[in-house]
């Protein structure tokens, strides 16, 4: 029998983490061996396969020469580690998914910018969180993300107030919301990453989100 994929899982460091145990599960699964990272739980590079950088606090502004919100909430150790394992997978060419969190961080590492606040700047997309998939994403027709889940149109969970504004080097927009804020974007080249700026780990009843961590277990 084929050895089961390993595949980095960051998150916060928190004992209980909905996301964690979502993920866990998808994972399992689809057949692999997820591995949790944290700077509670450390984990080592060697037999890693791929790299999945989770959802969670905002990201340190410094890490993209913006000034702190006066009521964010960050996390340098966490945004260190992620760094670190985002920098690892790039320089090993191996798969990466950012979830959320972990898509912003990945363009932020390849010199992307972040928009820190879009709640005012809000017009066709509620403001609301919610784990069900009740807001809309139009993804590219060409590109691979559209391929992987064989959809254009997707129906997506919302947790989030900041979004790329700017993709980082090697990386292409490939999905919006009806306001026009990037919701997804892809390597290009030989960078095999996908960013998704919903939670697909909450949605593991809905099979275009399952096929987002099958194709990163199968590059």
């Amino acid at each position: 029998m084929a050895q089961r994929p390993r595949v980095v899982v960051t998150g916060t460091a928190r004992r209980w983490s909905p996301s964690w145990w979502c993920t866990w599960l998808i994972l399992k699964c689809l057949g692999a061996a997820p591995v949790r990272a944290s700077v509670r739980h450390r984990c080592e590079h060697e037999g890693i396969d791929a790299v999945i950088i989770g959802g969670g606090d905002d990201i340190s502004p410094s890490e993209y020469n913006q000034p702190p919100e006066r009521d964010g909430e960050y996390d340098p150790d966490r945004d260190e580690l992620e760094i670190a394992w985002i920098r690892w997978a790039l320089e090993k060419k191996k798969p990466l998914l950012g979830i959320c969190r972990g898509s912003q961080l990945i363009n932020v590492v390849l010199g992307g910018e972040l928009n820190q606040n879009i709640r005012e700047l809000r017009e066709l997309t509620y403001n609301r969180p919610g784990l069900l998939p009740t807001k809309q994403v139009f993804i590219e027709p060409r590109s691979q993300l559209a391929k992987i889940c064989k959809k254009q149109k997707l129906r997506v969970n919302s947790l989030h107030s900041q979004i790329v504004k700017q993709t980082g080097v090697g990386m292409l927009a490939v999905g919006w919301d009806l306001d026009g804020f990037l919701q997804a974007s892809e390597g290009q080249n030989e960078q095999t990453i996908i960013g998704v700026q919903w939670h697909p780990e909450y949605l593991f009843y809905v099979p275009s989100q399952l096929r987002i961590f099958r194709w990163l277990i199968k590059q």
